[in-house]
């Protein structure tokens, strides 16, 4: 008998509306912002929201993973506790957080997952998220297919969350500090400035300029789209489109085509469910 291994398609919503599209388009999960302290401070939802989305999803055996993926300020915690327990008792399936202090809140029992700000590069980094109780973890985007293969390897029991499309950042995540350090918006806050979008001009020792005004830190976008089976074989669980600050079409679009490019690996492969 073939041992079957659970495979998600993640989507993200901006809103109750992009949330409902995604599950209507394919999404096994969908990610959306918590009411405050997530990593898209543009990208906010109210509980009545939230629970709205929660109640669709759960329709369709969908779940809902809500970001807290924010570095805390000491007096925040409080509040963020507050806001946890509301978000449980409205049904969401996870939180999806980067600080670490929220794990010495008075928690209800809702799954955590290590958001891709915690900078998850390493098995050792994964291993012990795993050990302090999260229950899945989103590696760094910047990881090749060796290194993700390397790390479910040496922790073959933790789901592995994989971006496989959406908007690359030139730093490793969670590590870029140029927003804070050049306009006082932190990317750990929630407000990064997209310094790397800028155009810039670059000049040689002697002053001689080589290139004016070019989009020398912004990278083209992620687009894995031709190598899902790659990526479950390497030990991928959950793969991340990117985008919580799209727009519905995108959600839907993106959403139903790699729904459509899993669904024909799925039956091929009865490995993957």
């Amino acid at each position: 008998m073939i041992k079957q291994r659970k495979i998600e398609l993640l989507a993200p919503a901006k809103n109750l509306e992009c949330g409902i599209e995604a599950v209507n388009h394919g999404a096994d999960t969908v990610y959306i912002g918590a009411p405050k302290f997530g990593a898209r401070a543009a990208a906010v939802n109210s509980l009545e929201d939230i629970a709205a989305l929660v109640e669709h999803a759960h329709l369709y055996n969908a779940r809902i993973y809500v970001t807290v993926n924010t570095i805390l300020k000491e007096e925040e915690l409080k509040e963020t506790e507050r806001m946890i327990w509301e978000l449980y008792r409205i049904g969401v399936d996870a939180l999806i957080v980067q600080d670490m202090g929220i794990t010495r809140l008075n928690l209800p029992p809702i799954p955590l997952h290590g958001s891709t700000q915690m900078d998850n590069r390493t098995p050792e980094k994964v291993r012990f998220l795993a050990d302090a109780g999260f229950r899945q973890v989103v590696l760094a985007r910047e990881l090749s297919l060796q290194e993700i293969r390397g790390i479910h390897e040496a922790c073959p029991d933790v789901p592995l969350e994989v971006f496989v499309h959406g908007a690359l950042c030139v730093s490793y995540s969670g590590q870029c500090y140029v927003s804070q350090a050049c306009f006082g918006r932190s990317a750990n806050r929630g407000e990064c400035a997209q310094f790397c979008r800028l155009p810039f001009s670059l000049v040689d020792a002697d002053g001689k300029t080589i290139v004016r005004n070019k989009h020398l830190l912004s990278l083209k976008d992620l687009n894995q789209s031709e190598v899902l089976e790659e990526l479950l074989d390497a030990g991928a669980t959950s793969l991340k489109i990117e985008g919580r600050l799209k727009d519905v079409t995108y959600v839907k679009n993106v959403t139903a085509a790699y729904r459509r490019r899993l669904d024909a690996i799925f039956a091929r492969r009865k490995e993957y469910a």
